[in-house]
């Protein structure tokens, strides 16, 4: 919570404003001239504190009356779309910086009022801060602006589409960030893990979800105490406390604190999150497609929509070389095993599901082969497109709707195996040229 700021950057803010109207009502009263310009039609004398009190209360308790509404009914609106699509979608807008931007100006406004207010008295001198009262009318002003800006931003937040087109955005940013590179033709090194009846558990301290890998501490206390370091799940898995995380080859070399930082190197946490996890990323689509093909929702548009989406997260994942699993230091020396999730793993992950559930429902099946053929469009190595090619396979086999409809899903597939017939090519170009006009315009 803290890295998604939603804790972190209200209170920064609501700090920083609340130290400026305080040290600005402070800078008032040691030097008169910086309230020397204030106009007299708002403040008669700045020897009367009245109107001061009354402006800074009242904008005090404007704003927090505002707040309560605000967010009353965003808390509202949030458990109705969780209920809607899927629980997991509230980290999305945990980390909206709208949101987060919000909560800290309204705040801050609210602390400078008051950090202000004292500063108008009647005694032992009367006192007006009239330059700290403008600046605490101008951020009213800033909070009205603001709190339109913010309604029509979470108008468009709470949209199923917007909605999933974030959580895609986002799963990109993880794949970029962990998968920097083009897939490269090129063929992995698996070494051969030796002296396995040698290496020593790890159990892990804490129960929860891996949620991020430090591959770098790993490798360096890996390389620095002359050791092999295997983890044994990857991110997204739970891991109950007491039971094995690591393997160490020579594990007796590390010390205490050393074995500390071993164990520090994986974040593990009672809930998934985007930091290392494409995934949960993928899952969280999938599962507003589900709730969107269910009987009690029936939406198939929505669930045609979280299918590119898919499509759309996976053609990304293809086109990215995957990390490095074995990390060795020097060459042919592995001093960290990291597992990650596969791309046969991922592609199950997001249509597997869809397809089981969508055996009725044309529209969505169509979109299903249609996304398959957008996967082939891109892929390059054999296997991977006979994994697509049966994928494809399996949602006309396991149709549940009538002759003329598998016909037509039959149809769709025959021109998707030309299309990665060996005489065809595979271009992309190659299967959309292949499909009807009327598979077009359907989808």
């Amino acid at each position: 919570m803290a890295r998604g700021g939603f804790l972190v950057r209200p209170l920064v803010i609501a700090v920083v404003l609340g130290t400026a109207g305080m040290t600005l009502s402070w800078l008032e009263q040691q030097f008169p001239i910086v309230s020397s310009w204030a106009p007299s039609i708002l403040f008669p004398t700045h020897s009367d504190p009245q109107v001061a009190q009354v402006i800074l209360g009242g904008i005090a308790g404007s704003i927090m009356t505002v707040v309560s509404i605000v967010f009353a009914i965003l808390l509202m609106t949030l458990t109705l779309a969780s209920m809607q699509f899927s629980p997991r979608i509230l980290l999305s807008f945990v980390r909206d910086r709208v949101t987060q931007w919000t909560l800290g100006v309204f705040l801050g406004t609210f602390c400078y009022c008051i950090a202000a207010l004292p500063a108008a008295r009647y005694s032992p001198k009367p006192f007006a801060p009239v330059t700290t009262v403008a600046g605490a009318m101008a951020l009213a002003l800033v909070c009205v602006t603001w709190l339109l800006f913010f309604i029509h931003h979470i108008s468009q937040a709470i949209s199923v589409n917007h909605i999933v087109d974030r959580i895609a955005g986002e799963t990109e940013d993880v794949i970029d960030e962990i998968m920097p590179h083009p897939r490269l033709a090129r063929v992995r090194h698996h070494p051969e893990m030796r002296d396995r009846d040698r290496e020593q558990a790890v159990a892990s301290a804490t129960s929860g979800y891996i949620r991020f890998v430090d591959t770098a501490e790993l490798m360096e206390l890996a390389k620095a105490k002359r050791l092999r370091i295997r983890l044994l799940r990857r991110v997204g898995q739970f891991i109950p406390a007491e039971v094995p995380l690591f393997m160490l080859l020579d594990g007796h070399r590390l010390e205490r604190e050393e074995m500390e930082a071993l164990l520090a190197a994986v974040d593990i946490g009672p809930v998934r999150t985007l930091q290392q996890d494409v995934e949960f990323g993928v899952l969280q689509i999938v599962d507003i497609a589900l709730r969107a093909i269910s009987p009690a929702v029936n939406d198939p548009s929505t669930a045609i929509n979280g299918i590119d989406q898919l499509s759309r997260i996976m053609i990304r994942w293809i086109g990215r070389d995957p990390p490095e699993t074995y990390l060795s230091s020097p060459p042919h020396v592995v001093r960290v095993v990291i597992p990650w999730i596969t791309t046969p793993e991922l592609l199950e992950t997001a249509f597997e599901q869809i397809r089981h559930y969508a055996t009725s429902d044309l529209a969505v099946s169509l979109r299903l082969v249609r996304a398959f053929g957008d996967l082939l469009a891109v892929a390059e190595a054999p296997g991977l497109r006979s994994l697509i090619l049966e994928s494809a396979r399996r949602v006309v086999a396991g149709s549940a709707l009538g002759a003329e409809d598998i016909a037509r899903l039959e149809a769709r597939l025959q021109r998707l195996e030309q299309a990665v017939a060996p005489g065809a090519g595979g271009q992309p170009e190659t299967y959309w040229s292949l499909l009807g006009a009327r598979d077009r315009v359907e989808g």
